[in-house]
């Protein structure tokens, strides 16, 4: 039997719980209620169970791992939504592929939601089938594994040999690409894996909560509408099909496409690119997204013939769009000895190659911040009259993070030295002005004037 625990910690104090704990506690106690009966799920506070957690190596917090018949089977990383949960662990809970022994099986496995991964064998001794079944053991978490050793219920699909097929989701099928696909290669983990991670998703799939991580690694277009294939699948493929259409003429050029529920991504369309809940209407709203994290947005409005679209890629990959920045506007007055930056104002300021620059990364609302504000500000006064060095802050939850500065965390602080524009550092030392100035006295192109007089190394 499988068992889900979550290994919590309450920190800096005992009765004060850790906020990545704090914001999975209401999905892990749902998931547990819809998994009552089928996979039991479980908690541990390290706080009172040292011993518990230093066994298992837990060294951050919330950890999830999976236990099977008692023992420490692996680390989960799978979706944190109650939904993602939920859904892997039923996973889990089964076999690692189905035996399908009607034609009904068959169509009941893959008529589902996702997409299917079907081998068909000649006979409980194949070898080909001992290979299958050791993938789908490996690869069970992420895909969904059925076989049979009657190779009857292939022939509607064309097998007559042994033979995996990779069925997509019946929701998405389209006239723009196959639904079935054939796996020809002679069957190890290794080649599978290859197969099922080239075409899973197809030419646009539909982008999840739950299969966002492996989506969002690759340039990536993505229209966001009222999108619902469990109460509209008709209506929600009209959008799509027209995305396909026209991304049909782009296949080539390294851009992947996608559809997805605006309504599960609200957050995220109001952080990233300043989209209010309520804004756009009915037509898809389009965003580029690349690996390096440039944005772009279709500010013409989609029209049904898919022109606009078309227009947009067009300008896309031609290099004639502007990338979309999240900015603050550029403050008026910026006279103070903590310079503000904005996105907007990051290359002027942060990239001026003239210029030694430590930036802190904040937010608004972070105590450690708040506790690190007179102590910055005392550093900028103390080399305000340094015109070779600059002391700057920027919001890091109201503004975009440029490419090279990793902030996952606040504060975060990074030195860019004068010259050296594209090799930051993050600063990793202590928080008093003593240390800045002493890390600033290693690190700057120009020997920092203190207080107005020039120090010696």
């Amino acid at each position: 039997m499988y068992y889900l625990h979550r290994i919590n910690v309450c920190r800096p104090r005992p009765m004060t719980r850790c906020g990545h704990c704090k914001k999975l506690a209401p999905d892990f106690e749902t998931a547990a209620t819809r998994l009552k009966g089928t996979v039991p799920l479980a908690k541990v506070d390290c706080t009172a169970s040292p011993d518990t957690c230093g066994r298992f190596g837990v060294t951050g917090y919330p950890t999830l791992k999976i236990f099977r018949n008692g023992e420490d089977s692996s680390s989960y990383d799978g979706p944190r939504s109650a939904d993602g949960i939920v859904h892997f662990m039923k996973k889990q809970a089964g076999p690692n592929s189905v035996t399908l022994r009607r034609e009904a099986d068959l169509e009941a496995f893959v008529n589902h939601f996702d997409a299917s991964v079907v081998g068909f064998f000649s006979g409980p001794d194949s070898g080909q089938l001992a290979e299958f079944l050791k993938a789908a053991s490996v690869m069970r978490e992420h895909f969904r594994f059925a076989h049979t050793i009657d190779m009857t219920l292939g022939l509607k699909h064309g097998v007559d040999t042994e033979r995996v097929l990779l069925f997509r989701p019946p929701r998405l099928s389209s006239k723009f690409e196959e639904s079935v696909l054939r796996f020809t290669e002679t069957i190890t983990t290794h080649t599978l894996r290859r197969f099922i991670r080239d075409n899973i998703f197809g030419m646009c799939p539909h982008l999840t909560n739950e299969n966002r991580d492996k989506l969002k690694g690759q340039d990536l277009l993505t229209a966001y509408y009222d999108l619902d294939y469990l109460q509209n699948p008709k209506g929600s493929n009209y959008w799509r099909n027209r995305v396909m259409k026209v991304g049909s003429q782009f296949a080539s050029q390294g851009l992947s496409f996608a559809v997805a529920n605006r309504r599960d991504f609200v957050d995220e369309l109001e952080e990233e690119f300043g989209l209010g809940a309520s804004d756009g209407g009915d037509l898809p709203f389009v965003t580029i997204r690349t690996r390096q994290g440039f944005k772009y947005t279709m500010r013409e409005e989609f029209t049904r013939d898919g022109k606009s679209l078309e227009r947009f890629l067009e300008d896309y990959f031609a290099g004639r769009l502007k990338r979309y920045i999240k900015s603050e506007p550029i403050p008026e007055k910026n006279k103070g000895p903590v310079k503000v930056v904005v996105a907007e104002s990051f290359e002027e300021i942060v990239n001026d190659p003239e210029k030694d620059v430590l930036i802190e990364f904040y937010a608004p609302w972070c105590g450690h911040c708040k506790s690190l504000e007179p102590k910055y500000k005392e550093l900028a006064e103390q080399l305000y009259s340094d015109p070779n060095i600059v002391i700057a802050k920027m919001d890091a939850t109201a503004n975009d993070v440029p490419q090279g500065f990793d902030v996952q965390g606040f504060p975060t602080i990074y030195f860019a030295q004068a010259g050296k524009k594209d090799q930051p550092k993050r600063y990793e030392g202590a928080h008093e002005v003593k240390d800045f100035i002493k890390y600033l006295k290693g690190e700057a192109l120009h020997v920092p004037v203190v207080s107005g007089v020039r120090e010696d190394l």
